[in-house]
Order: C-alpha cells, then structure tokens, then sequence
C-alpha cells in the first residue's frame, strides 16, 4: 500500500509510480507488509446493482471528481471532456470541450462549470456545454474548482487560493500561504458556500475566507508537522472538509481528525490522531475515515470516541467514503467499489465499475451513489 500511497500524494520522483502498484520497487519484492488484501468472502447485507454507465471521455486522476448539482451531476476527464448527465436516467444532457489537456474538474453550480489545464488556465462552460471564458492561475491546479456565490475558486500549487468572477472570469482577489518544501498530491477538495470558502490547506492548517473580498476569517490546525525531515513533516490536510450542524472536521495525513464549533468562535470540539489518506464523511453519528494502510475507522461525531475499526480492505488503495444510507461506499485500486455497515463496519456488498484505479471520491445522490471510473465512465449504483 505505501507505494500505492507514494504514488498517489509524493510530488516529483516519487509520483513516478503512479499506476504501477505491483511494478514500483520502492520495497523489496520479498515484502509483503504492503500487499492487498485479497478480496474475502462475506454475507451479503445490500443489494447493489449498476443502474446506468455512461462514458464522459478518457482517463482519470486525482484531481477529478462529479460534482452534483440538484438532479444532475457534471464531470470531467484529463482529455479535456466535459459532460452534464441526468442522475436518474444517465442521458447525457451536454457534451462539451476545453480544447485542452485538463488537470482538475468539474466545479459546477448548474450555471456554469469550471475545470482547471495543466498550464493552470481556467475555463468555465455555460450550462450548453459551450466555452464563456477562460482566465490564468498563477501556477497549476490540481484540485477541482469550486463555484458559488457569484464566484470560481481554484487553489494553485503556489498555495494560493484565487476568485474569479463566475460571469467574466475577471480575477476578483486572491490569498496566499506560505507552504511546505513537500505537499500531498491526495484528493483534496474546498467548499463554497454564499458566504465562505473554507479550504484545507497544506502544512496541516484548515481556512475560512470571505467569499467577497478574499479576508481570511479563521485560520487554524487540524494537525502540527512533526519530525526532522520534510517527509516526517507533511501533515497535509486531505479530501473535502465536512460541516454538520456547528460542526466544521476535517483530517490530515501525519496528522489527526478533528471537529471545530462554527458557533463558538471555531473552537476545538475533539481531535484524535489518525494517519488519513484521502478524505473523510461523516453522517449524524459518526465520522468515517480510511488510514494511509487502508484501515477504516469510525469516530462518534460528538467526542471523537473510536467506535469501530475494519482492516479487511487493508492496502487496497481506499478512496474517500460517501454515505449511502446505513452503509458507506468506498472505491479501490482495482475497480471495485465497497460498501460498509455504518453500524460495525462489516462488509455488506461491493460492485466491480470497471479494471482501473477509482481515484474519485463516490457521491451520494438519493439514487445510490455514483462512482468516476478509472477509465473515464461515470456509474450509478443502485443500494437498497
């Protein structure tokens, strides 16, 4: 698993790896500690089915996940694709093109829909599938964009984070952080809401910013870099924070998973110290996470007390949770897609998507949850 790892979040050699889980030699070939863990038989607790596929365009990556806006969902592919979908039906409403190579996407508010080039250029689409404007980050961007409020946020390798304005593309203002000699390249994602940004941010820190004029509102730690080096040190904080109620988690690598009180002046509620991946979700109870290893683990929402740990899926490359009623899914390095109790964690199902990574957080809708394939299909999963 930690060349899987390495290859998923290490920038410059060490992402060399990226797709060669059994080839990169980063350990020797007599050590089994990383290995996967074979798929295992289990009683089936949910049936699932695959109620539509449709192929948005070629290829897949970190930086790409569906974004779902009331009945649609609209994806991106790096052959620069671009497509809106019907959730229920899988009719493809638009297809559209940003004529280039593209490294992140698709941020969408249903207006318009944004994805990010590996030169850093942004490019919106209207709601026709039709290029409206395209502008320039300052350096590359390789998480999705986010659009609401009136504005397109992208966060650049610079550690910048910049608005544009969603109708001209006009810069609108920009926040930058000092940042680490490494970061994660992880599936990192932001919120907007009408009245913030809140990002995390590499270094283990968590940002709340003002949607109109860019002030930073709150800055605080979900986790502090330890160690000499600066690979003890990355401390990360990975995937898409979560807000329930009051409550504003998130989870670093290296790091912790911590909850912070919105109401009470961004207080630390709990953090416990976990060694997160790729994201994590959370429902009423419990908040849910995969380890680097692939280990999930659940914590109570409201103390961050453990509730229960599941190995079975150890090293299998686990992509960040979506709720899915009473279970949770999850997408791995071969294709397949796996659903937890939330209760206890135990298996109840899984659904091969297709041979490729699933590196794409799966989305809950009320259908069941879509899943971004590694070969550019996007799939609803029926779970009942």
């Amino acid at each position: 698993m930690m060349r899987l790892f390495r290859s998923r979040v290490l920038r410059g050699a060490m992402i060399a790896c990226l797709a060669a889980l059994a080839g990169c030699s980063l350990f020797s070939s007599q050590d089994h500690r990383y290995d996967p863990a074979p798929l295992t038989q289990y009683a089936p607790g949910l049936a699932v089915r695959q109620a539509w596929q449709v192929s948005i365009g070629s290829g897949s990556g970190l930086g790409f996940t569906p974004a779902v806006v009331g009945d649609s969902v609209y994806a991106a592919t790096p052959d620069g694709s671009v497509a809106k979908v019907d959730v229920s039906t899988g009719r493809v409403v638009w297809r559209g093109s940003a004529g280039a190579k593209l490294t992140a996407g698709v941020g969408s508010d249903g207006s318009v829909s944004v994805v990010a080039t590996e030169s850093g250029q942004v490019i919106a689409l209207d709601d026709t599938g039709k290029i409206k404007w395209k502008a320039q980050a300052t350096s590359n961007v390789n998480i999705p964009p986010v659009v609401g409020a009136g504005i397109v946020v992208v966060r650049s390798g610079d550690y910048r984070i910049q608005a544009f304005d969603e109708n001209t593309g006009e810069r609108i203002w920009s926040v930058q952080r000092p940042g680490p000699a490494l970061s994660l390249r992880t599936t990192s994602q932001m919120i907007v809401t009408d009245r913030w940004v809140i990002a995390g941010m590499p270094g283990g820190k968590l940002m709340i910013i003002d949607t109109k004029n860019g002030l930073v509102h709150w800055e605080g730690s979900v986790a502090t870099p330890k160690g000499t080096t600066d690979l003890e040190r990355l401390t990360d904080v990975v995937g898409r924070p979560v807000v329930s109620g009051p409550l504003l988690c998130a989870v670093a690598y290296q790091g912790r998973v911590a909850c912070f009180n919105v109401s009470e002046g961004m207080r630390l509620v709990w953090a416990k110290d976990f060694d997160g991946s790729t994201g994590l979700t959370l429902d009423a109870n419990a908040i849910y996470a995969p380890s680097i290893h692939s280990t999930v683990q659940a914590f109570s929402l409201q103390t961050g007390a453990p509730l229960w740990t599941q190995s079975a899926l150890k090293n299998r490359g686990l992509t960040a949770p979506a709720v899915v009623g009473n279970a949770i899914a999850m997408g791995d390095y071969q294709g397949y897609v796996h659903f937890l109790s939330t209760a206890d964690g135990h298996l109840l199902a899984r659904l091969s998507v297709g041979g490729d990574a699933v590196l794409s957080t799966p989305q809950a809708v009320p259908q069941g949850v879509l899943v971004q394939t590694g070969s550019g299909n996007l799939v609803l999963i029926n779970a009942k």
